[in-house]
């Protein structure tokens, strides 16, 4: 047993030593083969004799037992994040307000990695706990998700106690594997990254974290004073020597603002050449001494601070306008252009609006186009490169008749847009049913937008009633290619489930023209059952609070409709639900009341849509900005803009906990 415990111990040892040159000098004593020799060796060794198997034992990133949830953990230092700053103005800005109080700073530069913040506590050298940033003040222990990635050293080069900090992320090349692979598997994609490493790292099943593939970079030591650590240069040094990877190869230091934005532009103009994505830089003043200085606010430190690059453009060719029809008939021009990759994810259409705006970018087909993503979400045509057109490109032409049913198309002379009047369009009739279903409206899980065309496809769905008959088609829906019996009972489960839905989601999935999701909660808790909303008056709706001249013509006519009508009828019969129910368990509080909210920032014990739900319930308005007509901003972590102008404009803030405590008491 002795022998066997020696040998397990120099194996530990060897792959341990490898993976550590691999990751931090990229060139380990030993083969790829030689390494999987040895680990295979391990592995066999502590399958016979699991009594051995060391804490640190690189077998361990292989995944082990599934959880079943994530345990809250508190963080000793608080992980406080950054003020963003997104131009040159600002950061001089910057350093002025540091010289301020500092005499002749230097400040690190560093790469602002794309991912999500991690910490690590070391025992004795050897790893105890991982935990996800959170709110700052709580997080959640995903020890076993973070012992599979293998940039994080399960046993330090010292045997010491520490905390570490870091980005967990996911390198360009493991995004596009694993991408692939769920293309291949039939799943939905990730849309970049960043998302790919959050939802990886939150598995329950570690098993399937390690085959992400995620990485981690260390940047950020708590208490580094600790062990004699003067400058945050000499953090970096020193995580470096226990085994971590920095970036230390491209993070710099600057004297003033000039230096700083010299340096940026260099990282800007290498960034696409990364293994990784970065959004930014974070500058961060160099002596610790100096940091403790200019301290923290309440919910960001002084020292430091965010740039981010500028939206990301990329050139592209404009291959087609393809026209789509809406729901409500509308008929929107997109641009399919050759697939280029933008702020991490791989794209290849962006809509063009309307006719006008085709008409003022003077969009071509065949012409170099500029594509960004706005606010680095929503895919735009930012200009039109006229200087390179060649001759052989073709003027927008706007259509006259529907691209499905071909019935002519029409444009009032108030609106921008054109719509095909035909109700009985079958683009219009598949928006409507996905409309329906969608996660706003009736929330039908398994649902979705490819299904919904199959259904109508195969004639099993051709209006909304037809979901909640789709029992008759069991035996035809087992006959198709991909439903399985799980699958469809899944499916039946969910639809079933909806028709306990409170009336706002009835309202909303209606698809009653002008009437949103937020004008669904006004009329449901007004009228309290669908009927008394079908006879009420334009003189009666314009009278209640958010209800306008255009919304209250498109509520009457919408119920003269006869077709509408026998749909409503039609779901009645079937069983849906058509009354007010008040799933919250509030009622209206004076302090709630005829009040507008404003929600920003992270929220640790309450979701945001509950927290909107709550108060709604308790008779207050959630709006998504803030103006002078705001009555509460409820602040969680990392609140950004909308608390500087809530404080600036003087309106009542309530922390999370004040919020919490108002709604229960």
């Amino acid at each position: 047993m002795e022998e066997k415990k020696k040998r397990i111990d120099e194996l530990v040892e060897i792959i341990n030593k490898a993976s550590y040159e691999y990751y931090l000098n990229d060139s380990p004593s030993i083969t790829d083969q030689e390494y999987d020799d040895y680990y295979s060796e391990l592995l066999r060794l502590e399958e016979a004799y699991p009594e051995l198997k060391r804490e640190d034992s690189p077998t361990i990133r292989v995944g082990g037992e599934a959880l079943s949830k994530f345990e809250k953990v508190e963080h000793k230092t608080p992980m406080l994040s950054f003020d963003d700053i997104f131009n040159e103005d600002e950061i001089i800005a910057f350093d002025e307000r540091i010289r301020k109080s500092i005499n002749n700073p230097t400040y690190t530069v560093e790469p602002k990695m794309d991912g999500l913040s991690g910490s690590l506590i070391y025992e004795k050298g050897l790893l105890v706990r991982v935990a996800t940033r959170g709110n700052g003040l709580v997080g959640e222990n995903i020890t076993a998700n973070g012992k599979t990635i293998k940039s994080i050293p399960l046993r330090l080069k010292k045997d010491i106690d520490i905390e570490v900090r870091g980005e967990i992320y996911m390198s360009k090349a493991s995004f596009e594997k694993a991408n692939k692979e769920r293309e291949a598997n039939g799943e939905a994609l990730f849309a970049n990254p960043r998302n790919a490493a959050a939802g990886s790292v939150r598995q329950l099943d570690s098993k399937i974290t390690a085959k992400r593939n995620l990485d981690f970079m260390a940047y950020f030591i708590p208490n580094p004073k600790d062990y004699g650590i003067k400058t945050q240069d000499e953090s970096l040094k020193f995580l470096r020597e226990l085994g971590f990877v920095t970036n230390y190869k491209l993070n710099t230091t600057a004297s003033n603002a000039e230096e700083i934005i010299r340096d940026i532009k260099l990282l800007g103009e290498i960034r696409k050449s990364l293994p990784y994505e970065i959004d930014g830089v974070v500058l961060k003043v160099n002596n610790l001494e100096d940091e403790d200085r200019l301290g923290y606010t309440a919910r960001v430190p002084r020292w430091g601070i965010a740039y981010k690059f500028p939206a990301e453009e990329v050139l592209t060719t404009l291959k087609e306008i393809k026209f789509t029809v809406g729901r409500t008939g509308k008929i929107t021009p997109n641009a399919i252009f050759s697939p280029v990759h933008v702020a991490g994810s791989l794209i290849s259409k962006a809509t063009l609006h309307n006719e006008d705006y085709c008409i003022t970018k003077d969009v071509r087909v065949g012409d170099t186009i500029s594509i960004r993503k706005a606010g680095d979400v929503i895919p735009e045509v930012v200009r039109v490169l006229k200087e390179r057109r060649n001759g052989t490109e073709k003027e927008f032409q706007m259509l006259e008749y529907c691209p499905i049913c071909h019935t002519k198309i029409v444009r009032k002379d108030t609106e921008a847009d054109y719509y095909c009047p035909n109700e009985m369009c079958p683009a219009r009739k598949i928006e409507n049913i996905i409309h329906f279903a969608s996660r706003e409206a009736m929330n039908i899980d398994g649902l979705g937008e490819s299904i919904i065309e199959d259904l109508y496809n195969e004639n099993f769905i051709i209006n909304i009633t037809d979901i909640y008959d789709i029992d008759k088609y069991e035996e035809e829906l087992m006959n198709l290619e991909g439903y399985g019996k799980k699958k469809i009972d899944n499916l039946k489960s969910a639809i079933k489930n909806s028709k306990n839905n409170s009336l706002e989601r009835l309202i909303f999935g209606l698809g009653i023209r002008n009437v949103g999701a937020n004008t669904a909660k006004v009329l449901a808790k007004y009228y309290k059952t669908l009927d008394n909303l079908m006879t009420a008056s334009y003189e009666e709706l314009v009278n209640i609070s958010d209800i306008g001249d255009i919304i209250a013509k498109s509520i009457i006519n919408y119920f003269s409709n006869e077709d509408n009508k026998n749909i409503i009828t039609k779901l009645k019969q079937l069983g849906v639900n058509t009354t007010y129910i008040n799933n919250s368990g509030y009622e209206e509080k004076d302090e709630f009341k005829g009040k507008t909210f404003v929600l920003t920032g992270s929220l640790v014990n309450i979701t945001r849509d509950k927290a909107s739900e709550i108060i709604e319930s308790l008779g207050g308005k959630v709006s998504s900005s803030v103006s002078s007509k705001t009555s509460v901003v409820v602040v969680g972590d990392s609140p950004g803009s909308k608390y500087d102008k809530a404080l600036a404009l003087g309106i009542p803030i309530w922390q999370e906990d004040e919020f919490l405590d108002k709604i229960e008491n």
